[in-house]
């Protein structure tokens, strides 16, 4: 039974967006009303003939060093298929400032990976995929990306959060079974602390944004529950405090802060190195980060550990069970007013890039293409026994609540709120104010929010 209780039914909405003034005169010329699925890889569009440029946060793929499958690794497969589209990729480094800068001035060729804007205005910027209706079938995350029943994204890849470990500190440790609880997680941290030499939890305090990525726990793996981010939290009064059964936000956060109460961190939080506790780890110098998927690769291949290197699901269980959100990444956005051919010609490369490509599970990620579906990566063969949580979208007319509440609140849940997340560390340290005094400060600014925003309170997160 869920902790939190309902104070009335209904659901609510929220995407976690900026947003930004709409810019751009309609379309050049005729748009294409070819959408994903009608499309055949091989058949349709072979006599297209033309450039299409893609914007990427990708960076890395362009260098031949990469330890990976590179952009021109994968063009020239397509090419194999489509001889006659010559795909150029760019990249840009500060990928969500410099993607709306471009975006915004419509520099930015026919397709780019979309940044953080408000679901209202994809519509201004990018070409329909095709319906909601018609996609959900055929990939994931359509909701993602969507406004009005339209899907103007197609995600690269799909996430799911967890921590990245060491196996062998474990195991030197003692430890024969991964924590499911933030209990059992504080305990085995504790032995790790006791039996070896490795720093059990290693915060990243001074990069800052590897502080925000606490953030995405909070949702479908803290609650179980695929409408809690995208609706009812949007609802919720006191979505900080203490359920009770170790679910929820307040658990999510009171880890990190009681890991740096009990000395269960690096020495001095405020010089860690990022680039450098990639090789700790590999070479069993730290035991764990809260990090996404994504930095398994890279840990890896720093040294000659990749083997000790592991993912494990959040330790969060809801009723004894483990909920890991799935969630999308950086999605392909289509220029809507490029040509009809490179409108046509980047949708076929998208759709290449999802079912062909092999992209999602090169790079350690959940599959897009519904086909592909059990197909796991080997990052993730500690989530054999969990239920992904995709989370469902925000309810017509509140797509951009979330964005409201959490400019107002001033919280930047999932929007650069390292800042918040530091504070936890340095009052934990600092022993300034207790957790929760913490949690006590965020429920009063969200709850002014709420007020602010005029949104219902359905629910509370209060056992009362």
């Amino acid at each position: 039974m869920k902790a939190w209780k309902k104070i009335v039914a209904a659901a609510a909405a929220g995407v976690c967006a900026i947003s930004m003034a709409a810019c751009g005169s309609g379309s050049s010329g005729e748009a294409t009303d070819l959408t994903y699925d009608k499309i055949e890889l091989g058949t349709t569009g072979k006599d297209i003939k033309t450039t299409i440029n893609l914007f990427s946060h990708r960076t890395d793929m362009l260098q031949d060093s990469y330890n990976g499958t590179t952009w021109a690794q994968y063009i020239k497969e397509f090419n194999k298929l489509y001889p006659n589209i010559t795909v150029k990729v760019e990249g840009g480094t500060n990928y969500g400032d410099a993607a709306l800068t471009r975006l915004q001035g419509g520099d930015w060729g026919d397709m780019m990976m979309i940044p953080t804007v408000d679901a209202s205005e994809l519509q201004n910027y990018f070409l329909p995929f095709g319906t909601v209706d018609n996609l959900k079938d055929e990939v994931h995350y359509v909701y993602a990306q969507q406004y009005d029943g339209n899907v103007y994204g197609i995600s690269s890849t799909g996430n799911a959060v967890g921590i990245v470990y060491n196996k062998k500190v474990f195991t030197d440790a003692g430890i024969t079974e991964l924590p499911k609880t933030p209990d059992e997680f504080i305990s085995d941290l504790k032995l790790i602390k006791d039996k070896t030499d490795a720093t059990p939890l290693y915060t990243n305090y001074a990069a800052g944004w590897t502080m925000g990525a606490w953030d995405a726990y909070i949702g479908g793996t803290a609650t179980g529950d695929a409408k809690y981010m995208n609706q009812e939290l949007l609802h919720t009064e006191d979505p900080f405090s203490d359920p009770g059964d170790g679910t929820h936000a307040y658990n999510v956060y009171k880890i990190l802060y009681d890991a740096v109460s009990d000395g269960l961190i690096e020495d001095d939080f405020s010089t860690t190195d990022w680039e450098g506790s990639k090789s700790q780890m590999n070479s069993g110098k730290i035991a764990t980060m809260v990090l996404g998927s994504w930095a398994v690769a890279q840990i890896k291949s720093v040294g000659e550990n990749a083997d000790d290197i592991g993912y494990m699901p959040f330790p969060i269980s809801v009723d004894g069970k483990q909920y890991p959100s799935s969630t999308a990444d950086y999605a392909y956005g289509i220029n809507k007013d490029s040509s009809k051919e490179n409108q046509e010609a980047s949708m076929i490369f998208v759709k290449w890039m999802t079912e062909k490509s092999n992209f999602s599970t090169n790079e350690g990620g959940l599959p897009v293409a519904k086909s592909q579906d059990g197909e796991l990566p080997d990052v993730y063969s500690e989530f054999k026994d969990v239920t992904f949580v995709e989370d469902e979208p925000a309810v017509k007319g509140e797509e951009d609540l979330f964005n409201d509440l959490n400019s107002d609140s001033e919280l930047n849940i999932n929007a650069s709120g390292d800042a918040r997340v530091q504070s936890i560390v340095e009052n934990a340290a600092n022993k300034t104010k207790s957790y929760d005094d913490l949690v006590k400060e965020w429920n009063e600014k969200w709850n002014a929010a709420l007020k602010t925003e005029n949104s219902e309170v359905k629910y509370t997160t209060v056992v009362k």
